[in-house]
């Protein structure tokens, strides 16, 4: 399984930076992170596939924290903190690995 070795927010660009533990790198835009949110009321409880939700005004990552050693919890601006962003979910979201995704 991959994990990451470095978590760096670029506020300036409003992106977040996510090295690998291939060295590969992966960045999301702010809002394709919240837009992905994984969280049940955001996704639903029975999703087969992700979908994208964009949010309604552009937000900040105000926190990333741990959650154990599968996931990151991120805090936007709009308050919104519930969904847990599992590493294999990140990858999956990466846009540079999703061809027409929102944040390319």
């Amino acid at each position: 399984m991959l994990y990451p070795t470095e978590v760096r927010r670029l506020p300036e660009e409003r992106r977040l930076r996510v090295t690998w533990s291939d060295d590969s790198v992966s960045e999301y835009d702010y809002d394709t992170l919240r837009g992905y949110c994984p969280c049940a009321v955001c996704q639903g409880h029975s999703v087969s596939e992700v979908r994208f939700h964009p949010p309604a005004a552009p937000v900040e990552v105000t926190s990333i924290q741990p959650v154990g050693n599968y996931g990151l919890s991120i805090v936007f601006s709009d308050g919104h903190g519930t969904g847990i962003y599992r590493f294999d979910f990140l990858r999956d979201i990466d846009p540079a690995r999703r061809p027409g995704s929102p944040g390319r």
